[in-house]
């Protein structure tokens, strides 16, 4: 469920006119419905009811501050692969006793940053990785809470390219070696072992793969526990897909958490969940004004003022967003376009023959569905603005990322000395 619905024909996001956003703000825009990010943190809290468990929001997802600080007042830890993905979190008011730091690559200096804030749990995903863990910490006479992030050899996703649970993919350490890689940790200084962590992709609407992968890691608890490994947590990552278009169906966070209870059994663990689509994808839209109608060789080409630079995921994943007219028109013909940008670049289409009511140059519209791995992959490329982000709290709007102006674009650039002598 999400808060943007058609009143009197025009898209609204909570109590404000989407048109009247977009007039006060300019475009391309995204909006945030505060009450859908509320209600989807409290629909998976709800769910997993009294079980031990850290909601450890996937900052990757959306990493606005505003939304960042409306997840923490809420109580939301969060999970981060980044040393500025934990800055974020903090100075929005999420605690490091509630931060979890993922990646297959992280830094010495990012692993001493978190280690001095004191996070809640490094997920580990490989044996290098170890080593210079252990080595920071015990330098820093300090012990590192550690999960080790296990590829179960369970395929799932939406996509070939959020899939990554694999043997193929780079992420985790290979299922046979993790016992052993775990004896390695028990005998390491300055580590703490707390936990398995795994997560398997991403959009995975079906429970099928999650329940085979969650065995497994169950399983697995089990035997490391006999080997008085003392594993106390399970991080079972994120992936929870999301209605993506109407008549969709995904699995609830109600029914993966029932799941969850049934895999887990009498085990006695604490549970860390790391949702991020779940909870943003569908608690945003982008909106964007129509340049031009071009029509040639039999197509019409609807040229709107957002590229591919703004909204990356049909360029990477093929993805399709679900389309509205802002001002929606019943009695308007439905015709078929194809949605483009104005990027120099053929990827720059965000879909083909799409069926639409009838637009034209100056027509807004709105990509649904478009709060998570949206405006946090945007970039300035044809040196175009990464464009505002407005968060809307019932009739309230905030500006909660401004546009830069070309001069700051270019602030922080220096032509060498020799050209300017």
């Amino acid at each position: 469920m999400h808060h943007f619905e058609y009143r009197d024909g025009v898209l609204h996001c909570e109590d404000m006119s989407v048109t009247d956003l977009a007039a006060r703000f300019g475009t391309p825009l995204y909006v945030y419905s505060t009450a859908t990010f509320r209600r989807h943190f409290k629909v998976l809290a709800d769910a997993f009811g009294s079980q031990r468990s850290l909601i450890a929001y996937s900052v990757k997802a959306n990493s606005n501050m505003g939304v960042l600080a409306t997840l923490a007042a809420m109580g939301s830890g969060a999970d981060v692969v980044s040393a500025g993905e934990m800055f974020r979190a903090m100075k929005a008011g999420i605690p490091a006793s509630k931060i979890v730091f993922s990646g297959v690559g992280k830094s010495a200096e990012e692993i001493k940053a978190a280690l001095e804030a004191g996070i809640y749990q490094f997920n580990v995903e490989s044996v290098p990785e170890l080593y210079r863990l252990s080595e920071i910490a015990a330098s820093m006479d300090t012990k590192a809470p550690l999960a080790l992030r296990v590829n179960p050899h369970v395929s799932a996703g939406g996509h070939a390219h959020i899939s990554t649970g694999a043997a193929e993919h780079k992420f985790g350490i290979a299922w046979h070696e993790a016992k052993s890689i775990y004896e390695l940790a028990m005998s390491l200084p300055g580590i703490e072992v707390k936990g398995v962590d795994v997560h398997i992709g991403s959009q995975i609407t079906d429970l099928t793969p999650m329940r085979a992968a969650f065995e497994k890691v169950v399983s697995l608890v089990r035997e490391l526990r006999s080997m008085n490994v003392p594993i106390t947590r399970i991080d079972l990552g994120g992936g929870l897909g999301i209605p993506y278009r109407e008549g969709e169906t995904p699995a609830s966070p109600a029914q993966y958490a029932e799941m969850i209870r049934d895999v887990l059994g009498d085990l006695d663990v604490e549970l860390i969940l790391e949702p991020g689509r779940m909870i943003a994808g569908n608690a945003g839209i982008f909106v964007s004004k129509v340049e031009y109608i071009k029509e040639r060789d039999g197509r019409r080409f609807a040229i709107l003022d957002a590229g591919m630079n703004d909204l990356m995921r049909p360029a990477l994943y093929q993805a399709v967003h679900e389309l509205k007219p802002v001002i929606s028109n019943d009695d308007s013909p439905v015709i078929d376009y194809d949605i483009v940008g104005p990027i120099c670049e053929s990827t720059d289409r965000f879909a083909k023959d799409y069926p639409l009511q009838e637009i034209h140059s100056g027509d807004l519209v709105a990509f649904m569905s478009a709060g998570a791995y949206g405006a946090v992959m945007s970039n300035q490329y044809n040196t175009r603005p990464i464009c505002a982000e407005v968060l809307v709290d019932g009739d309230k709007a905030a500006l909660v990322r401004k546009p830069p102006t070309f001069d700051e674009m270019i602030a922080n650039e220096v032509v060498p000395e020799w050209l300017t002598t």
